[in-house]
């Protein structure tokens, strides 16, 4: 039944296909006759999933909201230019499924990969301006408060989680498992570090369950857990819904000489605290019923950039933005030296083979 259901999210266009497949992704692009030629940048954690909807707003503990990846499943420290491809990709699919024309298309190509130089060429020292539809997206993501969260992930406000179609129902066992591990100092610590909380408040489980979402986690271990913060026993004085997620072996290829944790769990933490340091700060790395998980708070303001957000005339300022948001990630990690040498790599090669590989038109580039 999860196959099934994997299958028909990834069904509804060419674009949730990719954005669903990691493992083909990785197989076509080793299969591409073009792969021995992609540049090779300095190892440096990447996303390793990098698909326009893991990209959004993120709030940070202590509220600020910036454009960061949001999805660090696949994260290793290996070649900078997966994610770049992996992007172009996203994009490039999610404009054929809809009315942009193939110049636009093109156009949004070049504009991607201007916009990775930019942060190259500056690091982490200046901000490119955000496209008016990612700008739109923050405003929102910064009006947002507990109620929003509620509606769209519970259904409703009231404190439980709706058993159903998404949340399925706990074992006692496995609810007594749950206690145990919210009883630990790391966990209330955790849920108490946003900058809004006391140290001191209590943190009490209210509600939890299997939580059936997304592609790549169907068929883990993912609880949704609500837990009342602060206040009295029977009223809290706020909601949280912290989602656990089993981490489980990355498919993005690792650079051979890189040294990483062998938890799974504490790889996807280091790989965001150095990609997404707003999200990274938030997760903590714990165990579950003998599984590595993670362990995040769903904030109100963490939200996705949508394919049908983008419009003809925003789509390649989008596209250089999103580019530039992932070259900034990258290059917080990497040497002056080594963003000038991987800045020169990148310019050898064949713009379109470094995008999409068998996608420029050039018959030495055909996969």
């Amino acid at each position: 039944m999860l196959e099934r259901l994997r299958g028909l999210k990834m069904a509804r266009s060419t674009y949730a296909y990719v954005r669903g497949n990691t493992i083909k992704f990785y197989e076509w692009l080793a299969a591409s006759r073009s792969a021995a030629r992609l540049p090779s940048g300095p190892p440096v954690w990447i996303c390793g999933d990098c698909h326009l909807g893991n990209l959004g707003p993120v709030a940070s503990a202590d509220g600020v909201v910036d454009i960061q990846i949001r999805d660090l499943d696949q994260t290793v420290i290996g070649n900078p230019a997966h994610d770049l491809i992996r992007l172009g990709l996203s994009l490039a699919t999610a404009a054929r499924g809809s009315d942009l024309s193939g110049v636009t298309t093109a156009r949004m190509m070049e504009e991607m990969v201007e916009g990775y130089d930019h942060a190259l060429a500056l690091g982490d020292e200046d901000e490119t301006a955000e496209p008016n539809v990612v700008r739109t997206v923050r405003r929102r993501a910064l009006g947002r408060r507990w109620r929003h969260l509620a509606e769209e992930r519970l259904d409703e406000i009231e404190p439980r989680l709706p058993l159903g179609k998404k949340f399925w129902a706990l074992e006692p066992s496995e609810r007594e498992e749950l206690e145990r591990l919210f009883s630990e100092e790391k966990v209330r610590g955790a849920i108490l570090s946003l900058k809004s909380r006391d140290a001191d408040d209590r943190v009490r489980l209210i509600d939890a369950a299997y939580w059936m979402k997304g592609c790549s986690s169907l068929g883990k271990l993912r609880i949704a857990v609500l837990v009342g913060i602060g206040g009295t026993k029977k009223y809290p004085g706020e909601y949280a819904l912290v989602d656990l997620k089993e981490a489980v072996e990355a498919v993005a290829p690792a650079s051979p000489d890189a040294t990483m944790p062998t938890d799974n769990a504490q790889r996807v933490v280091a790989g965001a605290r150095a990609l997404a340091p707003n999200l990274g700060e938030r997760m903590l790395a714990t165990r579950l019923l003998g599984r590595p998980i993670v362990l995040r708070e769903l904030m109100p303001q963490d939200l996705k950039l949508e394919v049908d957000q983008f419009s003809r005339s925003e789509a390649t300022k989008a596209a250089r933005y999103l580019a530039y948001v992932v070259g900034v990630a990258h290059a917080r990690q990497m040497s002056s030296d080594d963003r000038r040498a991987w800045r020169r790599t990148a310019e050898e090669q064949h713009r379109s083979c470094f995008l999409a590989v068998g996608q420029c038109g050039r018959s030495d580039c055909e996969p």
